[in-house]
């Protein structure tokens, strides 16, 4: 073997070996959090979560957006569009699209069609949430929210939109329980002077 040959197969070899170890859906979502959105997109290819790879390809798209990458979040949530219409999955891809397309009501009809499908899919009752926030319907949203935090309370940003959804509608009480669970699940989250301004606003505890 010649010196270009060795050196170039060690030039592919350091290009294309993976850049980190094998990444979880927990993984991956502590790290889309903590605001670690380019971290999410690069880590999700090789992610040991190819056994719940919608999940993980909502999570890239929800990234995207985050770092204001319209036309790749739209590519991300095309991928799930395109599986089966007996897959709510397929329906959540759908409404987000429909978000991403300021079309409110379109997205709240496939959300609806992602509950319907997968009532027990947390992220089913967030994009209702998402769609129902963007009809300006908060007091729905804030109980869509609030279905997502029952499936899964782990799921730091579906209290966060609860927080926000029943800080529209009054409800202090509940913004409150639901801002104290986000900053605790996600304390590094970006959103947390946010939530911290708006529980000293309106009253709820810091």
């Amino acid at each position: 073997m010649s010196i270009w040959t060795s050196t170039l197969a060690i030039a592919l070899t350091i290009t294309f070996a993976p850049s980190a170890s094998p990444q979880s859906v927990t993984d991956l979502r502590k790290l889309f959090d903590a605001g670690k959105y380019q971290q999410v997109v690069e880590l999700a290819g090789g992610a040991a979560a190819a056994d719940d790879q919608s999940r993980v390809t909502y999570l890239v798209a929800r990234s995207q957006e985050k770092l204001a990458r319209k036309d790749e979040a739209r590519g991300a949530y095309q991928q799930l569009a395109a599986l089966s219409d007996q897959d709510p999955w397929s329906h959540i891809g759908r409404s987000a699209i429909a978000l991403l397309g300021s079309n409110a009501q379109g997205a709240v009809d496939a959300a609806d069609q992602a509950v319907a499908q997968g009532e027990s899919l947390p992220e089913a009752h967030f994009q209702r949430g998402l769609a129902l926030s963007a009809r300006r319907d908060m007091a729905e949203a804030a109980a869509a929210f609030d279905r997502a935090t029952q499936l899964d309370p782990a799921f730091a940003y579906a209290h966060y939109y609860a927080g926000i959804a029943y800080s529209k509608v009054k409800r202090i009480d509940l913004m409150a329980q639901h801002f104290d669970l986000f900053l605790k699940l996600a304390p590094q989250a970006p959103e947390r002077p946010e939530v911290q301004s708006i529980m000293r606003t309106l009253g709820g505890r810091d």
